[in-house]
């Protein structure tokens, strides 16, 4: 099985994290806004059917941690899928920005 090679790409007010595996053509992500400084809001993630079973949702979830550890900002967690897993690990709430039953 090919690797997951995932990249954030910003824009002036959102941007998205995006993982691709050789061979597939399809792109699963994980969208995001910047509403205020230090702070971005994880809306959306994707996973299309071709990368289905892979672990693509988990790698961009770490992927979006392990960047919000380096550069220091904290998430907001709009997405379903980030906020269930924000649920099961308490132990990241210093990279969010509200309690797991808080609504942003």
């Amino acid at each position: 099985m090919s690797d997951i090679v995932i990249k954030r790409e910003d824009g002036e007010l959102k941007g998205r994290y995006v993982a691709r595996i050789e061979g597939i053509a399809a792109e699963g992500e994980i969208e995001f806004t910047y509403p205020g400084p230090g702070i971005i809001s994880a809306n959306h993630t994707r996973v299309p059917e071709a990368m289905g079973g892979r672990g693509v949702a988990g790698a961009l979830l770490n992927f979006m941690l392990e960047d919000a550890r380096t550069n220091g900002f904290k998430i907001v967690p709009v997405c379903p899928y980030v906020r269930g897993q924000y649920a099961k690990h308490p132990e990241w709430a210093d990279l969010f920005t509200i309690g797991p039953g808080e609504t942003p």
